[in-house]
């Protein structure tokens, strides 16, 4: 089962619960092996800090390398078809001088493969690295983007392939994905079972839940369940929402300060209060009894 946990905004305490669930199922479950049965990956590359709660054993780098275009000028002709397939406005044609933004590039290769002069040719770029290792019985990973870079999506889209070469038919698979809901959370959330959004029950909250809800649900056509975060402040505006809209609550956190300084100190709920772990576990069969396991 792969849940993605979002939210429409930063700071609503997503990275907690995604390091909650993960060190909650693994405290109860234990792999044929003895080896890893839950994965968590840290999606939210451009700033990642799941590895702050879990404390990872980091034992793989890899780097994150797309291919970017590079014109040779003695061929050019300046006919301009590169910068019309290129969606990304990568590409520039002045004159008979081509810009190439190399920031901007997806690393699609429409350009390369529709000039007409063969002008064109890919090099590779790296724009981030994945960093693999172990927290427990926690399969660890994340993306980290390097400073500067533009595009998250391309390191997501890497960080994931270790998901589909890993995943067993047993294993819970946590994705933390990043705040908001552009095109990096997209990328987090394509391919995942379910949707689980963190919020909090005021009124920022609640428009940035919307956004959310209509990039997962109605966008890309998955299950959408809540976790109310600082339950018991603000208004009712998240609980009228999701009566009307037919969205689950499926679990309440309270706004006390102990969970404060649990995430200070860097360490998931279940092990710094262990009497959340019996509402973390909760949650996870909710989510199996959502998406039909």
């Amino acid at each position: 089962m792969i849940v993605a946990v979002a939210s429409g905004k930063g700071g609503t305490g997503k990275t907690m619960l995604a390091t909650g669930l993960a060190a909650a199922v693994a405290s109860i479950r234990s792999g044929a092996d003895g080896g890893a049965v839950v994965q968590l990956l840290d999606c939210d590359v451009e700033e990642p800090n799941a590895h702050l709660f879990l404390n990872p054993h980091l034992q793989k780098t890899a780097e994150v390398v797309i291919l970017t275009p590079t014109v040779d000028p003695d061929r050019c002709s300046g006919c301009r078809r590169c910068a019309e397939l290129c969606a990304f406005h990568a590409i520039a044609v002045l004159g008979k001088e081509v810009l190439v933004f190399e920031e901007m590039c997806h690393g699609c290769g429409s350009c390369a493969l529709g000039c007409p002069e063969g002008a064109i040719s890919e090099k590779p770029r790296v724009t981030g690295v994945i960093e693999e290792g172990s927290a427990g019985k926690i399969a660890f990973g994340r993306g980290v983007l390097n400073v500067g870079e533009a595009m998250a999506a391309p390191v997501i889209r890497y960080l994931k392939r270790r998901l589909a070469e890993e995943r067993g038919a047993d294993r819970l698979v946590v994705l933390d994905a990043p705040p908001g809901s552009s095109c990096p959370v997209v990328e987090c959330l394509r391919g995942a079972d379910f949707a689980l959004m963190v919020t909090e029950p005021t009124p920022f909250g609640l428009h940035d839940l919307e956004m959310a809800v209509q990039v997962a649900r109605d966008e890309l056509h998955l299950p959408v369940g809540v976790v109310v975060n600082r339950d018991g402040v603000g208004d009712s505006g998240v609980d009228d929402y999701c009566r009307d809209e037919g969205i689950p609550i499926l679990m309440r956190i309270p706004l006390d300060r102990r969970i404060a300084e649990a995430c200070s100190e860097g360490l998931p709920l279940p092990v710094a209060l262990p009497e959340y772990l019996g509402p973390f576990l909760s949650l996870y069969h909710r989510l199996k009894e959502e998406v039909g396991l």
